[in-house]
């Protein structure tokens, strides 16, 4: 048993895990890289979105695949790790955001196919995600925010995570949209992995390091490229302090997934 880490861009390997074995995990949806290792003395899993290079853009990442493998590896609880552009302008860049709540309305993985793993009619783990409250484990929340109070590092707690297509960055009418929806962050890659925890019933918490101002969100210049590109460089830092101590908090006590899964069992 084991905790999961999914991190994105910037973070292609996670600081401070030890004993990292890497090697791959054959799933119905292909074939994926995870690393076991120790992180402060806990069994983590780690899977990068992208692969090593950023190899995989926003639309080439194997949700599916990702999902499935974290389970069958034996993973108790899932922390996502995204680097993501602020829609709230009193957001401060470098700081953390621990997502409360998801707009995620397309439901779509990046082929374009229905983020679910039901794919046949028929199917016995068939059924609807009821959420109730929202797509998020407040275990593994209390454990990000906590993790982050430890390391003296300030973090948002709440805010609604919106997951927008790849790999273009948005318009400034786009982003004028999902601001009038509430989202204060987004990025390209959490949605589908929220969804697909919550049909295996792994509890799921993402936390979101700012990079940027999105298009259109503050007056006059936009945040230049070599910011974004810096912020971005130190991200793995911050996420693996706030990290330690999240999972040793997971590890003493087990988390819960949101939601209800309402299986739908053939009569």
């Amino acid at each position: 048993m084991a905790i999961a880490i999914i991190t994105g861009s910037g973070t292609h390997s996670l600081p401070g895990l030890a004993d990292a074995e890497p090697g791959p995990c054959e799933t119905p949806y292909g074939t994926v890289e995870v690393s076991r290792g120790r992180l402060d003395g806990v069994a983590v899993l780690h899977l990068s979105r992208h692969g090593p290079g950023h190899v995989r853009l926003s639309h080439q990442v194997t949700h599916r695949a990702n999902v499935w493998a974290l389970r069958a590896l034996g993973a108790t609880a899932v922390i996502g790790c995204t680097a993501c552009g602020a829609v709230d302008p009193t957001l401060e860049l470098g700081s953390l955001v621990v997502f409360d709540d998801l707009h995620f309305i397309a439901n779509r993985l990046p082929d374009g196919s229905p983020c679910t793993f039901t794919t046949e009619p028929g199917d016995p783990g068939r059924g609807h995600w009821v959420l109730h409250g929202g797509p998020f484990s407040e275990a593994v929340r209390a454990a990000l925010l906590a993790g982050a109070a430890d390391a003296s590092l300030a973090a948002r707690d709440g805010g609604v995570y919106g997951h927008v297509d790849g790999p273009r960055f948005n318009t400034p009418s786009e982003i004028a949209q999902l601001a009038a929806c509430g989202v204060v962050a987004v990025s390209q890659t959490a949605g589908p992995e929220i969804v697909l925890c919550g049909e295996l019933e792994l509890p799921y918490a993402l936390i979101g390091y700012l990079t940027d101002y999105a298009n259109g969100i503050r007056p006059g210049e936009p945040t230049p490229v070599a910011t974004l590109g810096e912020l971005m460089s130190r991200s793995p830092v911050a996420f693996s302090a706030v990290l330690g101590g999240a999972v040793q908090r997971l590890a003493r006590e087990p988390a819960t997934p949101a939601g209800t899964m309402f299986r739908l069992q053939a009569g």
